[in-house]
């Protein structure tokens, strides 16, 4: 796994061993910041990003080396973490370094978002990217769904929440205010683009 683009382009990256984590092919996260970046509004440089289940950290790390202004990565997998942390520091990057725009959150995703609603100090966002593991429909629905209602409060205006997800899986055209704007397929793999409508 590489870095696609902008500052830290082409240094390697690691990769959680075995099969807990699933992380987003090089090719996937070259077509995801084609998307976020090209057109009138670049919508990573100088943004906020979210990168739930983080995994190895590859697209919040992405999102860091093209000029996001911060990165918060969720993942509750200490061993994931541990990959995150591993590849910040190979790219010069303090993990725990807010002057860096770097945040790091051991928490299950659902219990971070409904966190930042009741507590404050979470975004708002951007762009958040989710890609649970595959089986997981519930997960897709869940955060969805929270994002689409009262979950809006974490998105600033024209934010986009973009799901990783199998190809032949379709997680939805809507959630409550969130409506799809785009479905992108790529080999097994898709992406939909959803923004807040109205």
């Amino acid at each position: 796994m590489r870095v696609i683009g902008g500052k830290f382009r082409s240094r390697v990256l690691a990769a959680q061993a075995g099969m807990d984590t699933r992380p987003t092919s090089d090719r996937l996260r070259e077509t995801l910041f084609n998307v976020l970046t090209q057109g009138a509004v670049d919508r990573v440089d100088g943004g906020v990003f979210l990168d739930l289940y983080a995994g190895s950290g590859a697209v919040g790390i992405e999102a860091l080396s093209r000029g996001a202004a911060s990165v918060t990565f969720v993942e509750q997998g200490a061993a994931a973490l541990r990959v995150v942390e591993k590849n910040l520091a190979g790219l010069g990057l303090d993990a725990r370094s807010r002057r860096e725009g770097i945040r790091i959150e051991k928490a299950a995703v659902l219990r971070f978002l409904r966190g930042g609603l009741e507590r404050g100090g979470v975004g708002p966002f951007g762009v958040m990217f989710l890609d649970p593991p595959y089986d997981a429909a519930a997960e897709y629905a869940a955060v969805l769904e929270l994002l689409g209602g009262d979950g809006r409060e974490l998105l600033v205006e024209g934010a986009l929440v973009v799901a990783e997800h199998r190809g032949k899986d379709d997680p939805g055209e809507s959630f409550g205010a969130l409506r799809r704007v785009r479905l992108l397929k790529q080999g097994d793999a898709a992406l939909s683009f959803y923004e807040v409508s109205g």
